[in-house]
C-alpha cells in the first residue's frame, strides 16, 4: 500500500484488516491506494498479476483522486467469491468513500470480501 494516500495510523488499521481477512479466508489480500496509471481496470489487473500468488489473491485498488475502485480476484478466490459478493463489498466501500471515510470503507470492504471467501464449515457424520 503506497504511503502517499494514507497516514501511518490509517495504514496500520488497513493492514490489521488485511491480516484478519487473510486468517479468515486463507487467501492473500492486498490494498493499493494511489494514482492509477492508464485504464484503471488494466492497472489493477497488472498490480494483481505482480503479486506473489495471483490465483490465491484479492487486490483492492482505490484511486481517490479519480474516484476509481477496482477489485481483482484470482482464479482460486473466484471459486468461493462470486461477482455478486464482490459487488456488495464494492457498493459498501463506495458508500463509505462518498461519506469521506476511506479507511473505514477499506476495512469494511476487505472484511466483507473475506467473510464471503472463507471456507465453508462442514459437518461430518461419524459412521
Amino acid at each position: 500500500m503506497p504511503a502517499g494516500e494514507l497516514r501511518a495510523g490509517d495504514r496500520g488499521a488497513v493492514d490489521a484488516a488485511i491480516r484478519r481477512a487473510e486468517q479468515l479466508s486463507r487467501f492473500e489480500f492486498s490494498v493499493f491506494v494511489g494514482r492509477s496509471e492508464g485504464d484503471p481496470r488494466a492497472f489493477a489487473t497488472s498490480l494483481h498479476n505482480s503479486l506473489v500468488a495471483p490465483p490465491r489473491s484479492v487486490l483492492v485498488m482505490v484511486d481517490p483522486q479519480a474516484k476509481v475502485l477496482e477489485v481483482v480476484t484470482g482464479a482460486q478466490v473466484r471459486q468461493r467469491l462470486s461477482d455478486q459478493e464482490v459487488e456488495l463489498a464494492v457498493v459498501s466501500m463506495r458508500h463509505d468513500f462518498a461519506a469521506g471515510d476511506l479507511v473505514g470503507g477499506l476495512r469494511r470492504g476487505v472484511a466483507m470480501l473475506a467473510e464471503h471467501a472463507r471456507p465453508q464449515r462442514t459437518l461430518h457424520a461419524g459412521a
